[in-house]
Order: C-alpha cells, then sequence, then structure tokens
C-alpha cells in the first residue's frame, strides 16, 4: 500500500517556543516567559525566540517552499485572554491573520489549544490544582473556535498532558498528579465539547499524547510483552493509557477511581476523531544510574539530547494504539536534534537529520502498508526554537534560524521531506 492522496504531510510547532512577543499587543505573560533561576540553560527565555509573531508571512512563505500540505500550530491563551472575562482582540486578530497567510498558501491549518504555556493569571488560580480552571479553558477554547473555526477544521486541545501535569512547580503547585488528572481531563472534554458547538464546520479533533513505548528486542521482550508495558497502568501518569483510556475508551485507571466519578466522564468521554501522538524515540532504552540496562550499548545512536534513535519505535506504537483504540493514527510531532550550523559554504548540512526522517518515514510506511490508517505525519518542528530547558542549544527545525539576526535558512533535510511530500513518500 501507499500514502493515501491526502495524506496530511506537515510540520508543526509550539506558540510558547516560536512566537515570541511575549509583552505586546496586549498579551500577558505565561509561566514560561520569566523561567526559574537554574530552570533553562545559560539563563535563556522564549521573549524573543524565533519573533514568529512579526515574521510569520515570511515563515508561511517558507512552509509553501517545502510544499507542507498542513501545519498545526497552538494558540497562546493569554495573548488571546489577557485576564479572565477579557478578550484580546488583537491577540485574536494574530491569529486570523497566520491562518489565513496558511490557507492563501494552500496548507491546512491545525490548532492546538494548549502547549503547555499556562497564563500566569491560570496559574494565580491554582493552576490545574482548581477545577474552576477547566471552565475557564473552555471559555478561552469558545473564543477560539468562533473566531477560526470557518477556516480551521483540525484541533487538538492539549498537547502531552503527561508533561504539563508532571511539571508540578510551573503547573501545578501542589504536587497531587490526581487532583491536576482530573482537571486537565475535564478540561480536555469541555474544549471538545465547545469546539462541536461552536465550529462553524464539521470539526475533527484530538487530544495529542506523548507517545511511549518499547519496542521488541529477541530473546528480551517479544511484541506481545511490549503491547502490554506500552499501556500498563504501572507508568501512571507518564503512560498513555492514564489519560487516553478515559479520554477514548470511558475507562478510568485503578488509581484515579477515587478522583474521577461518574459524572466527571460524563464530561471527559467525547468522540474523537483520530488518536494523535508525539513519538520521538522508545522507551527501553533508558540509561538507568546503576547501568544495569542491557540494552544499553556503547556509541548507540543519540540525537543531541541523549536519547536513542530507533525507527522501529514510530511502526510500533502506531500499531499498539490502532490495536487499542480503533482510531486512525495521526503523527503530531516526530523529529530529532543537532548542532546545526552553517557550513563554509553558507548552506546548512545535516544529513543525520535527512537519514531520521527517511528511516522513521519508512518505519511508518510498514504501517501503512499492514492496513494501519494513518492520517498524516507532522515534522517537528518546522523551525529551530526555544526548546524548554534546552534553551536554545538544540535544534529539531527543517528550517534554521539564527536567533540574534532572524534569518532563516531551509536545510538540507527540507529539501529531502520536499521531495518526500512531492512525491507522497514514493521516494522513500
Amino acid at each position: 500500500m501507499s500514502f493515501s492522496q491526502d495524506f496530511l504531510w506537515g510540520a508543526a510547532s509550539a506558540a510558547p517556543q516560536i512566537e515570541g512577543a511575549w509583552d505586546v499587543d496586549g498579551r500577558t505573560p505565561s509561566v514560561w516567559d520569566e523561567p526559574e533561576a537554574g530552570a533553562v540553560r545559560h539563563g535563556e527565555n522564549p521573549k524573543i525566540a524565533c519573533d514568529h509573531y512579526h515574521l510569520y508571512k515570511d515563515d508561511v512563505a517558507l512552509m509553501k517552499q517545502i510544499g507542507l500540505k498542513a501545519y498545526r500550530f497552538s494558540v497562546s491563551w493569554s495573548r488571546v485572554v489577557p485576564r479572565r472575562g477579557q478578550v484580546n482582540k488583537k491577540g485574536i486578530q494574530f491569529y486570523c491573520n497566520l491562518v489565513n497567510e496558511l490557507v492563501s498558501a494552500g496548507i491546512e491549518p491545525m490548532v492546538t489549544l494548549y502547549h503547555s504555556d499556562m497564563p500566569v493569571w491560570v496559574l494565580e488560580m491554582g493552576g490545574w490544582d482548581n477545577e474552576e480552571v477547566s471552565n475557564a479553558f473552555a471559555e478561552y477554547a469558545e473564543i477560539v473556535v468562533k473566531a477560526l473555526s470557518d477556516r480551521v477544521k483540525y484541533w487538538f486541545t492539549l498537547n502531552e498532558p503527561q508533561c504539563f501535569a508532571n511539571d508540578c512547580s510551573h503547573q501545578t503547585p501542589s504536587g497531587d498528579i490526581n487532583r491536576a488528572t482530573r482537571t486537565i481531563l475535564l478540561s480536555h472534554g469541555r474544549a471538545v465539547q465547545v469546539i462541536h458547538r461552536y465550529s462553524v464546520q464539521p470539526a475533527r479533533v484530538g487530544l495529542v499524547i506523548m507517545g511511549i513505548c518499547p519496542i521488541p528486542v529477541e530473546g528480551i521482550m517479544d511484541e506481545n510483552a511490549a503491547l502490554e508495558m506500552t499501556f500498563s497502568e504501572r507508568a501512571g501518569v507518564m503512560g498513555m493509557g492514564w489519560w487516553m483510556d478515559p479520554a477514548i475508551l470511558g475507562t478510568v485507571p485503578e488509581a484515579l477511581k477515587d478522583t474521577i466519578s461518574e459524572a466527571d466522564m460524563e464530561v471527559i468521554h467525547q468522540k474523537l476523531d483520530f488518536f494523535s501522538m508525539n513519538s520521538y524515540f522508545p522507551a527501553n532504552f533508558h540509561d538507568y544510574p546503576d547501568r544495569t540496562n542491557p540494552l544499553v550499548q556503547p556509541g548507540m545512536p543519540r540525537c543531541q539530547m541523549g536519547n536513542v534513535l530507533d525507527a522501529e519505535v514510530l511502526y510500533y506504537i502506531t500499531k499498539f494504539c490502532y490495536q487499542r483504540y480503533g482510531l486512525p493514527v495521526l503523527i503530531t510531532e516526530n523529529g530529532t536534534c543537532m548542532n546545526d550550523r552553517p557550513c563554509l559554504d553558507g548552506k546548512i548540512h545535516d544529513p543525520q537529520r535527512t537519514d531520521y526522517i527517511h528511516r522513521y518515514l519508512l518505519a511508518l510506511k510498514r504501517a501503512v502498508d499492514e492496513g494501519i490508517p494513518v492520517l498524516g505525519y507532522l515534522y517537528w518542528s518546522i523551525m529551530d526554537n526555544f526548546e524548554w530547558a534546552y534553551g536554545y542549544d538544540v535544534r529539531f527545525g527543517l528550517i534554521y534560524v539564527d536567533y540574534p539576526t532572524q534569518m532563516r535558512l531551509l536545510k538540507d533535510s527540507a529539501e529531502f521531506y520536499r521531495e518526500v511530500i512531492e512525491s507522497n513518500g514514493e521516494n522513500l
């Protein structure tokens, strides 16, 4: 089989990582704008980042040059709602302008409502500790959906709840993971309801999970064991089942049964149109402090963050998630980071990233060839950006960004990806 003719070849980004303009045109701060001392390498912050807020037209032009069919971006909650009960018209206008630019370029806009950048005013309400935040999130979702849904049909409520729920110092002051989980899942459910209630056109909705999956290893873990471990409740808040079982299957992990009620589940368990996930590396190659993991060998291929690279994870996680949830799969993030820089010829030669994309897409095609419905693949990320605690040291982008000058350059991997898109994956 081949990738479908309407396959969504795209790339992704997140507002706090590229937009900058942190206090421009009425936006109020998010928890990431002034990180705690020592939280980010070199004391860096995303106040300017890639200045996408001012350079979005140039960025969309580069996306068109690459040939993207889809672009997933997130909306900054505090840019749209600077304080509860307020609507920032200039903030909404930015996203209207961005969507218009994408549509004009023939690129499908895909909107994520929340990608880790909690407004400071929401944190002051108690963050994910406070159930009322789920109502505030629904109010925010309504504003965005009413503004953009005539041109946007793909929506994602939240990105990687495992990560921001576990980041207690930023978003869950009490550290009560069960309470935070309940508020986050209620926020998701209420947002799905809002999207379907107010969308001008039929909406397609997902919840983006960080895909955590081991891969089979001969003599150590067979496929059945890898499948069981992928959804094991032992993973707790970091597991996919902790979040996706309530959202998709309507079932509650044992550890949450005293926290999430039947009435809560009527809100949380909403129909989703696809299983959307971010996948980067296998889960069974962790470096334990006592060096007891026999799978970890010297010189294994790793990204700049140190994570082991093995493309088989994209095949297995796609297969496992389809088997469990029965929904078409959309890869919302997949990519690798390294310390790219302009070479003497002025170009960005990144053969390792090109090889990474090639290998991972071959693994995804293996799933497609087996009849698993895969809707699309969104490379992370469209451009180099602020990478949370790593600051600006690691580069994931198809587009190189020189941060002091904001100069953009397409990398060699962007050219390879353009050829993949042009051939609909037949050149793999």
